[in-house]
This record gives C-alpha cells, structure tokens and sequence, in this order.
C-alpha cells in the first residue's frame, strides 16, 4: 500500500487546458525523467515510477508479493479546471489498470478522481471499482481549502461505502501551511500536520458518523492525529460531551484506518494503539527516497502476529486472498525476514 507511479507517456494537457497548473513528464532518457508541475520541474524521478520491470524486481528483492499503485499527490490538481482533473484522473487510472492487466498477480491499484466536482469524482470512482485490481481511489487532505468534511462530499464518500472502495487520503505538498514550508519543515512537519488537521476535521465535524463505515486510510501513519487525539478528548471533555459517549474523538478515531509509514516504532505503536492492530496497514512511499531503508524497518521487530496482519490479512480480510503469494509472502515484506 502506498506506493506510487505515473505514466512517461502522460500526455501534456496544459495544452488543450492553458493556465491550469497540470503535470506533465519529460523523459532524459530511458531510466530518467524530470515530472513538471505548472510548466516547472517539480521531482526529478525514474524508471520505477512508470516501467513494471524495475518495480518487479525491488519486490522480489525486498520479498514484496504484491504492490499497490496510486498516483503522485501533485497529480491530485483539484486547484484547476474540474474538466483537466477528470481527464487526467481518468489517463492516469488507464495507466494503472495496464499496470494491473499485465501483471495481475503482482500489482493492485488505488485510482485518482477529480474532487473538486464530487459528481464527476463518483462518476470516475465508480469507473475504477468497476476494473480488475482497483481496491479504491487515493484523494487529498483538501479540495481547494474546503476540508473532507464537508457535507458536498457526502454523496462521493456514500458512493465509496457502497462500492466497498478504500480511501487513501495523502497530503499534497501544494496545501502544506506556508510556515510549515518556508522553513524547509514541509516534509517533516507540514504533511503529518495536515494530515493530523483533515483527522481532526472529520472527527470534530461530525462527518464520520455521518458516513459510517467508509474505509478512510490516513498516509503516515495518520500524521498528528495519535498525538492529538488525548487533547481532542479533552477539549470534548470540555465542551460537554460525557465520557461515554459514542462521538468522544478517540472512539470515531476507531473507525479510521492508517499506513505505517511513521518511520519511527513508538510513532506506529501509538496509531495501533488508535486504531486497532486490524486498521493498519503496510506502505512505503515506494518508489521515492522516502522509502525506509530497509523497507520493512518499521514493522521488522512487531510481533509476527501484528507484522503478518499489517502486511498482508488486513487487507485480505476485505479484498480476497491476494493471487499467487504463497502462506508467508509478505509476512516479513522485507529482507529482515
């Protein structure tokens, strides 16, 4: 879970969208290619994000069965034109489902929607689910500072509950808090805070209980929100809600799943101890330098029980038993062994 990819090909559509911030790639060379943003060079990336070989053989090395796919955040482009977003969600989920064809046994994907028109978002949405291999769609924390909360995307997230979709919700480095990014703390400080704050949002809005049992993942290890969630309490506390009440922050927060992408062991314990051993699951960041290193080291020295569910049976409980990967294949996911 959590890794993701573009097309080399992707065709440029600031073209036919002039004056929308899109993304496009230009190739170097076979292995190399810079991905632009808004007519800038954005990441410098490489084969793996586009080409299945040089991924197939980063899982056979590192004991990975089965990777799934999602697209880069700065492709997310809800700030632009609804009609671009939809157009380029729908290329890239093209792309993710050749990825899924040729090699069905080895790769799963999660799709891109355009959000900022939830209509066009559940028409895209339900395009995804209606393919082999897509497990769900990966959104942002925000469409154009309206937060997941808000009752427009109601509709959509009722839509992801009906198609049994799962809702990777991933920072996006375009709505990072400018104090976050000035001082060079986007990565360290800005994306687990904004994904703390959308957490936050959607438990104190009352959102979750309005859209029961949509499986929402939160990247990172759902950033801020273990830290926060004693001082949510509290302040609920506070504010009049009893302490046996279904909607103390804490309880919704069940309902909630996350990555383990924490980089750190107690940071993971803390989102277990949130969100339950059967809520967590196993991402890298794959293909970029923000992988850990080795890629299991978060989750190498758990219990095999907890390893074995965050790495594989989480999902399977929901999914289906993943295709050709053996009783132990992804019980280490990683050269610990």
């Amino acid at each position: 879970m959590h890794t993701h990819a573009i097309d080399a090909g992707l065709p440029d559509l600031a073209r036919r969208f002039p004056g929308d911030p899109l993304p496009s790639v230009e190739l170097l060379d076979d292995t190399d290619a810079w991905l632009h943003f808004d007519g800038k060079r954005y990441r410098r990336i490489d084969h793996r994000c586009w080409s299945a070989a040089p991924r197939l053989a980063d899982m056979d090395r590192d004991g990975i069965a089965v990777q799934v796919v999602s697209p880069i955040p700065v492709t997310f482009c809800y700030r632009g034109d609804a009609a671009a977003a939809a157009e380029l969600a729908a290329l890239q989920n093209d792309f993710f489902a050749r990825m899924v064809s040729n090699h069905p046994t080895r790769f799963a994907a999660l799709g891109a929607v355009p959000l900022q028109d939830p209509d066009r978002a559940v028409e895209e949405l339900r395009r995804c689910m209606g393919r082999p291999g897509f497990l769900g769609v990966e959104i942002g924390t925000q469409v154009r500072g309206i937060d997941l909360s808000d009752e427009r995307f109601d509709h959509f997230f009722a839509i992801a509950h009906e198609l049994g979709a799962l809702i990777l919700v991933h920072p996006s480095d375009q709505d990072l808090l400018p104090r976050t990014t000035s001082i060079g703390l986007g990565f360290g400080a800005g994306m687990p805070i904004e994904t703390g704050l959308a957490a936050a949002a959607l438990i104190g809005s009352g959102a979750l209980a309005r859209r029961p049992r949509v499986r929402l993942c939160l990247a990172h290890g759902a950033g801020t929100l273990p830290s926060l969630i004693g001082r949510l309490d509290k302040g609920a506390l506070i504010a009049g809600m009893t302490e046996d009440s279904a909607d103390l922050p804490s309880r919704q927060a069940a309902a909630l799943w996350c990555d383990s992408l924490t980089y750190n062991p107690r940071a993971l314990d803390a989102a277990v101890e949130l969100f339950g051993p059967d809520h967590v699951l196993f991402g890298s960041d794959y293909p970029f330098p923000a992988m850990p290193e080795p890629i299991d080291d978060i989750v190498a020295d758990l219990p095999v029980d907890l390893r074995y569910r965050i790495c594989r049976t989480n999902v399977e409980e929901h999914y289906g038993p993943f295709p050709r990967t053996g009783a132990h294949a992804l019980s280490a996911a990683g050269g610990h062994g």
